[in-house]
């Protein structure tokens, strides 16, 4: 069935002129090109309308059916999975948490120093900052 179609495609084409792949007309006299340009455009209409009765094309309504059948399929199927994966992950979800443990010492290199009161401790770590304050007030005291 397929084969005979392209068959008799291939022969409805061979009967009406191809578009060749140049897309510029000939030189010649500007009516000439005019002319070859016009046939050109006519050989490709006529080459889509070929096309379009062949495959026997759809009318607007049923492509409108068809648009909203695809919506609707995608409210029914994509929303509750976007919503299930996002329970999902809400109730099921692991997130890492912040280590307290001692780091090790190869884990705090610094080549100089950081440029606050407490040159040992991050700008974050409110552990440090208050141990760091601890001693401080300890050796003031």
């Amino acid at each position: 069935m397929i084969a005979a179609r392209r068959l008799a495609a291939r022969s409805a084409l061979s009967l009406t002129q191809r578009r060749s792949a140049q897309t510029v007309p000939k030189f010649g006299t500007e009516e000439a090109m005019k002319e070859q340009a016009i046939e050109q455009i006519r050989a490709r209409l006529a080459y889509q309308k070929e096309l379009r009765s062949s495959r026997g094309g759809h009318s607007h309504a049923e492509e409108v059916d068809e648009m909203w059948k695809w919506i609707k399929i995608s409210f029914i199927v994509a929303f509750p999975v976007c919503i299930l994966s996002c329970v999902k992950d809400l109730v099921f979800g692991e997130h890492p948490h912040h280590d307290d443990s001692p780091k090790p010492d190869y884990m705090k290199i610094r080549n100089k120093a950081f440029p606050w009161e407490c040159e040992d401790c991050a700008l974050f770590d409110q552990k440090c900052w208050n141990a760091c304050k601890a001693e401080k007030a300890a050796e003031g005291a």
